[in-house]
Parts: structure tokens; sequence; C-alpha cells
């Protein structure tokens, strides 16, 4: 194996990021709080542009966490939550002490089934536990049903905290990811659209919850000359370095977001004539998505024979990283006894989806060696 590794989505820094750092070490502002988090969070309100009020934080799951919090969520509470997502998006569930319970995806989209989600608040709510929040992911970066998921919770009265961790750069009829829910939560992990290396946000409505996000993620510090305490907090702030690097990739996101779009279209223009291969993509023009990570299924009765492990181990036998889809959470052994609603759409994507290399520093000689590794195994010239 003596070709360079291609990774599913490595980082991809756009060359201002070492000034950002710089002033921070020149000032001496190397802790959680400083001007890069103060400019980072203003640099994300002026891109989401829908009234956002961002806090910067230590992690996407820290966002979560802090979002249900501020959601009321308590010890045995129950919080719907989409199977077919990172488990980051249902861990903070349990530090709460509540109960998830998981909806099966739909197929165009591969978020939240509308028709799952509302048969499972019925019948919570006939057992006298009606679900406290709803928790909506966009996967992939491909925005959710908005319109039909809004209407679903609002008709029950129950909150939505979107997870948008990998929808920086979507929209949906023109609306950023991430405004769309009662409250919003970002990822900059190693692996997204733009990271701080390792960090996350959260989206308020109000200035107000923000303060109060950021009051949690601050070790809940009152408001006194001595520490002084008088709820639980947490330490959940982005440090002031981290910031700095957000605030060079900020510089570079509308141009990472085109990059990752262009290598969806690479993928739809390779498999357009092989049989049996989808590439995921968006239902219609509503829809803007960032296509975070480029994904396909693959159906082997259409292809003899050849699945999605066939795939990616000939990519990997090329050096070529690429991943299957996220196992559901009702299939993981630490969630499997908890309710789930739904079919086995999640399931089925999981069986047969492949994520391909789909990092905004892919070059015309990657590209080449993966073409040429799909071409080659599908015998398609």
């Amino acid at each position: 194996m003596n070709n360079t590794k291609i990774w599913l989505s490595s980082p991809h820094m756009g060359g201002t990021e070492q000034k950002y750092i710089q002033e921070a070490f020149d000032a001496n502002w190397v802790a959680p709080l400083g001007p890069n988090v103060n400019g980072l969070e203003q640099d994300l309100e002026n891109y989401l542009d829908s009234n956002a009020h961002v806090g910067a934080l230590s992690s996407g799951t820290a966002a979560i966490h802090l979002g249900l919090i501020l959601l009321g969520v308590q010890t045995g509470d129950e919080v719907i939550c989409q199977s077919m997502t990172f488990s980051a998006s249902a861990n903070p569930i349990l530090y709460l002490g509540a109960t998830p319970v998981f909806i099966d995806s739909e197929a165009q989209t591969w978020n939240l089934c509308p028709i799952a989600l509302e048969a499972a608040i019925i019948e919570r709510i006939k057992k006298g536990k009606k679900p406290k929040a709803i928790i909506a992911v966009h996967l992939y970066g491909v925005p959710y049903q908005i319109e039909a998921i809004t209407a679903i919770a609002d008709t029950y009265q129950i909150p939505i905290l979107e997870d948008s961790a990998e929808a920086l750069g979507s929209s949906y009829k023109g609306q950023k990811c991430g405004t769309f829910g009662d409250i919003g939560i970002l990822s900059f992990n190693g692996n997204k659209i733009i990271t701080t290396s390792g960090g996350g946000a959260i989206v308020t409505k109000t200035a107000a919850l923000k303060e109060k996000a950021i009051f949690y993620a601050t070790q809940s510090r009152d408001n006194a000359p001595h520490y002084q305490h008088s709820e639980i907090g947490y330490n959940y702030r982005m440090s002031n370095i981290c910031a700095g690097i957000g605030r060079g990739q900020m510089e570079v996101l509308d141009e990472h977001v085109a990059l990752r779009r262009q290598m969806h279209d690479f993928y739809v223009d390779i498999f357009a004539s092989i049989e049996g291969v989808e590439v995921f993509s968006t239902p219609n023009d509503d829809y803007f998505a960032n296509y975070w990570l480029s994904a396909i299924t693959i159906d082997e009765n259409k292809t003899n024979g050849i699945t999605r492990e066939t795939l990616r181990l000939a990519l990997e036998a090329e050096n070529i990283e690429s991943r299957p889809l996220w196992k559901p959470m009702h299939l993981q052994p630490i969630f499997e006894k908890y309710p789930y609603y739904g079919n086995q759409v999640a399931g089925k994507l999981f069986e047969t989806g492949l994520c391909l290399p789909s990092g905004s520093n892919l070059t015309d000689e990657d590209r080449t060696r993966i073409k040429k590794a799909i071409h080659t195994i599908f015998k398609h010239q």
C-alpha cells in the first residue's frame, strides 16, 4: 500500500487561522473566553442571519446537553430522538436521566419520519408520558422535512432541538439550518465543514437564553465577588485559541461548502451509468445541502452481488477511507432496550449505505484514484 491515505473528511485550513491564534497568544488570552470567542459568536450570528444568538462551546455534544437542560428535560422525562444519527445526539438524554424514544427515518431525506413521529407522540401521551423534546437531525447536511416536523411539534406543543452538527451551510427555502428549532446546535469537530479542532455552539432565539446557556457552561457561577453556585454547572465554554481557528475557518466556510457540493456532483457523475447505486441527494430545490459527507446506497440485486462492504473493502485496499452510514441508535447495544417507532428504513439504509471521501481539500489526483477504484470494482469503463 504505497498510495497516500485519502481520508473520508479531514480538516482543511484556510490560511488565516494562525493570525487569530497569534493574536490570542500576543494578548495572553488563552482561557475559555476572550476576543476570539466573542468574534466567532458574532461571525456565526451574522452568517445564520435569522435573529440567532450563538454561544461557543467545547463540543456539539455539550450544546445538545445544555439545550436539553434549557428545554426543561429532567430525570424521568422522555425525549424523542432520530434513530439514524451519531450517538452524540442521544447520549445527553441519558446524561440527564431521561429516556430516549427513537424514531425511524423516511426515504427522501433519511431524517425523522413524520408519520412515525406523530404515532410515537400519540402513543407516549396515551401512556401518560408526553415527550419533553424532539431531537431532529439534518443527516449528512441534508435538511429534515422542516414543515412537516415543525407542524407536528406545534400541534402537540413539544419543542424541537435542531441537531445541525453536520449542517452548517445547509438551508431550507433560503433559511439557514440551525435556526429552525427552539434550540439549535452546531459542531466544529475536526471532520466537519469547518473546525475549531474540537468545539461546537448552541443557537438560541433570545439573548437571555444564550446567556443562560453560557452561565451553565461556565460552572453556573453566581454574580458574586467569591465563587458561589446555586445551580449545577459545566465546564463547556470554548477556548479563545480554538475560537481563533474558528474565526479563520468562517472566512472559508462558503468555499468549503461549494467544494463539498462539487464532490457530491463528482459521485453523481460516476454512478450515473452504474445500475443499482444511488447517490443521496436532496428531494428538490427547496433543500440546499452542504453535503458534508457524500453517501450512496447499493442494491446488490442490481449490481451482480456487489455490496456496501464489497466496495468499502475495495477502497480500503487502495488506501481510500469510506465508512458505513451511522448505525441506527435503536440497533446499538446501549440503546436497544428503549422504545422505537417506525419500520426498517434506517436499518436498511445502514445495511446498504456507504459514505465516500468528501473533504473540501481533496485533489484532482485524489479524485482520479477514487474514480479508478470505483470503476475497477464495478468493472465499468
